[in-house]
Parts: structure tokens; C-alpha cells; sequence
């Protein structure tokens, strides 16, 4: 064997080794491409029964937040219906506050005017007495 043939041995040698090595890589890719194409089909199968479910949830929430307005709406009516009489309570208590303290303003001008009045009871008996004694007196002489 000449060098030449040697040589040419060993390209071809290469040659069907890059040629295996090409032939594993597009085994390999071949294998990953079908591994997608059944991904994707799942995910499709998915992706349909997704959006069949999707159309009915959608109703659904739709129904729901009606309802949830409707039943806000309500609410706020009522509320308003009630806010006077939380007003009319909150002025009750005021008034009852105020007759309070005019309850105790009277009760001291009672107490003041009984204890003058005792005062002016005594003046009038000290009086009385001394009246009598005046006209005792007048009437021994």
C-alpha cells in the first residue's frame, strides 16, 4: 500500500465516521421532534377543552358579579335608609345630655333657693320673736 492509498483509507474512514456521527445527530433530532409534535398535540387538547370550560366559567363570573352589584345596590339603599336613624340617635343623645345638665342646674338652684328659704324661715321666726317681745315690752310700760 502506497502512502496515496493510506491516505485515501483514512478520508474515507473519516468520512463514514462524520457520516455516523450525522446520521446519530438526526436520529437524536428526529426523536426530540417527535417528542414535541406529542407535546403540542397535548397542549392543543388542553388548550380545547380549556377554552370549552372557559365559555361557561365566563357566564358564570358574569352571573355572579350581577348578582354581586345587585346585591351592593341593596345595600347601599339600605344603609342609606338607616343613616337617620343613626343621625336621630346621636341628637337624641345630645338632648338627653342637655336635659341632664338642666336637671342638674335645677336641682342646684332647688337646693340653693330650700337652704335661703331656711334662712329666710329662721329670719322670719327671729323676727316674730323679737316682734312679740317689742310689743311685751310696749305693753308692761
Amino acid at each position: 500500500m502506497s502512502g496515496g492509498q493510506i491516505a485515501g483509507l483514512i478520508a474515507a474512514i473519516a468520512f463514514l465516521i462524520i457520516a455516523l456521527a450525522f446520521l446519530l445527530l438526526a436520529a437524536r433530532v428526529a426523536s426530540v421532534t417527535k417528542e414535541v409534535r406529542g407535546t403540542v398535540k397535548e397542549v392543543n387538547t388542553t388548550l380545547n377543552v380549556v377554552n370549552a370550560e372557559l365559555g361557561g366559567l365566563t357566564h358564570e363570573v358574569e352571573a355572579l358579579l350581577t348578582k354581586s352589584n345587585t346585591l351592593l345596590n341593596d345595600v347601599n339603599g339600605k344603609v342609606a335608609a338607616i343613616d337617620p336613624v343613626f343621625t336621630a340617635i346621636g341628637e337624641l343623645g345630645e338632648s338627653v345630655s342637655e336635659l341632664n345638665t338642666s336637671t342638674r342646674n335645677l336641682a342646684t338652684k332647688v337646693s340653693s333657693g330650700a337652704k335661703n328659704s331656711a334662712k329666710a324661715g329662721v329670719a322670719l321666726k327671729v323676727g316674730r320673736t323679737a316682734m312679740k317681745l317689742f310689743t311685751k315690752k310696749d305693753a308692761t310700760k
